[in-house]
């Protein structure tokens, strides 16, 4: 059952946090060049940006996993978006004034993210969260990323908070899965990418929210602006 208010809410970073979608289909379309295809519209690459590389690669080439083409690929697309990870890339609209509410409030915050410490820190850090978050966990951060239960257990640890005392915000399926193997309550990011083929209604989550601002009204706080 959702805790409103929470001890610490806890977000995924891509297509819940920011919108990472115009650098992450850079870097496919640099790829898609090189290789002398066509570059692909961003509204055919977003879909698909919550499932990182593995994503990107299949929508961009068909290649799956497991492949000697995928694992050719996949470093050279790491390679593009590791040299442009944060050029394009935005808090959601409404994101930064949660951000200060949270803070207001005294309520923790952090990253729980599949991406790779690689790309995360540089990335938070370009974002200038590195120094609000609670913690930052990346997806090998912890023996095994969502939807296994390890890297959100990880964030309560480091936030000295406990799973059914916070709350877990993921546009995907798996963070739901993620947050329910950990005893979590989870709120679905419907402005997010939902590269999945199950409704957002059926991912069983405590809650939906169709912008960041909602997730004030969700967890009974109010807007509060930082002093400028």
């Amino acid at each position: 059952m959702l805790v409103a208010p929470p001890d610490a809410v806890f977000f995924d970073l891509d297509g819940t946090l920011a919108d990472t979608a115009p650098d992450l289909a850079s870097a496919t379309n640099r790829l898609l060049v090189e290789e002398g295809r066509e570059p692909l519209p961003l509204a055919k690459l977003r879909p698909h940006v919550s499932h990182g590389a593995t994503g990107m690669l299949r929508a961009a080439f068909s290649i799956e996993p497991g492949t000697d083409a995928h694992a050719h690929y996949s470093k050279r697309f790491l390679a593009h978006y590791e040299q442009a990870l944060c050029v394009s890339t935005r808090l959601f609209d409404g994101m930064e004034k949660v951000l200060q509410s949270l803070e207001a409030h005294g309520i923790k915050w952090g990253i729980v993210t599949n991406k790779r410490q690689r790309y995360t820190l540089p990335l938070m850090a370009a974002l200038q969260l590195d120094t609000r978050a609670s913690c930052i966990i990346s997806g090998d951060s912890a023996p095994s990323p969502k939807p296994a239960p390890d890297t959100l257990l990880l964030a309560c640890s480091q936030a000295g908070v406990a799973p059914s005392r916070s709350v877990y915000v993921g546009d995907d399926l798996r963070d739901i899965q993620a947050a329910r193997a950990a005893d979590m309550p989870a709120i679905a990011a419907a402005y997010g990418y939902l590269g999945e083929a199950l409704p957002v209604e059926q991912w069983e989550a405590d809650a939906i929210v169709a912008s960041p601002l909602q997730l004030l009204q969700t967890l009974a706080l109010g807007v509060i602006d930082s002093p400028s």
